[in-house]
């Protein structure tokens, strides 16, 4: 996963989860507290799309971590179709590290 390589070396410490398709990612998101969840929108079982419809409606705190898509489809419809369902802002794919860590600092930090 070259998200979770990259986020390993930018930030010493973190902890990276994967998960292999939607359906794990709510399984996750309603078993542990994540301060930022990166939802890569093509997912098999589940899309990212559903995937986080399914988070937001879990209520509570869960229900308000920010997710951000990750996607190499940046057209508006694409973007537009990422707010719907409920993420907050987007990583576009392929993603550099700086793109990264700075739409990971940006949904933190509102």
């Amino acid at each position: 996963m070259v998200a979770q390589d990259e986020l390993a070396d930018a930030i010493p410490g973190v902890q990276v989860d994967v998960a292999v398709n939607g359906k794990i990612a709510v399984k996750m998101a309603q078993a542990r507290e994540y301060d930022v969840i990166l939802m890569d929108v093509q997912m098999p079982e589940m899309n990212g799309y559903d995937a986080t419809k399914a988070i937001r409606a879990l209520g509570g705190d869960k229900s308000r971590v920010p997710i951000l898509a990750m996607t190499a489809n940046v057209m508006k419809d694409e973007v537009d179709r990422c707010t719907e369902a409920g993420m907050v802002g987007f990583v576009p794919k392929p993603f550099k590290r700086e793109e990264l860590i700075n739409a990971i600092a940006a949904a933190l930090s509102n």
